[in-house]
């Protein structure tokens, strides 16, 4: 599953370093694709999460594995350009739909494009989905570093 593009080294299975959440926050698993403006995840659900009530994983979680997916794209590139990864925040969502909330042992995919990005701030366009069904979508404006 994912692209393996080999100038990039696509797929990064161990994201742990491109990150900066720590267990038990982390909600993604693998890098399977970046480029300039599109990037893609994957995440399965853990029974411990953080975000899994009686088997469900939250509409928090689906928003979260959303942003680390941006998070995860930033550490990416800052790393193949030898800087540091940094922490990123959230500053807004717009248009949060969640259509159906996956299940404990399900194994998201994640898509994010970058629709602008103006210095230290991103907007994106995110998907979330299992077995090729849309669970949620939403844009989110990302800020990237300190400021």
């Amino acid at each position: 599953m994912g692209a393996y593009i080999p100038d990039m080294g696509l797929p990064v299975e161990d994201i742990r370093a491109l990150i900066p959440q720590k267990a038990p926050f982390v909600m993604v698993g693998k890098l399977l694709y970046a480029d300039e403006l599109t990037t893609k995840s994957s995440f399965t659900i853990d029974r411990d999460n953080v975000f899994a009530k009686n088997g469900v994983f939250q509409e928090a979680g689906l928003m979260e594995n959303i942003a680390q997916t941006a998070a995860l794209r930033a550490g990416y590139m800052a790393q193949k350009d030898n800087k540091p990864v940094e922490t990123g925040y959230i500053g807004a969502v717009k248009d949060f739909e969640v259509f159906d909330l996956p299940k404990v042992g399900n194994e998201l995919t994640t898509e994010i494009t970058i629709q602008n990005q103006i210095f230290n701030v991103t907007v994106i366009d995110g998907k979330v989905w299992h077995n090729g069904n849309l669970l949620a979508q939403c844009e989110m404006k990302v800020f990237i570093g300190d400021e």
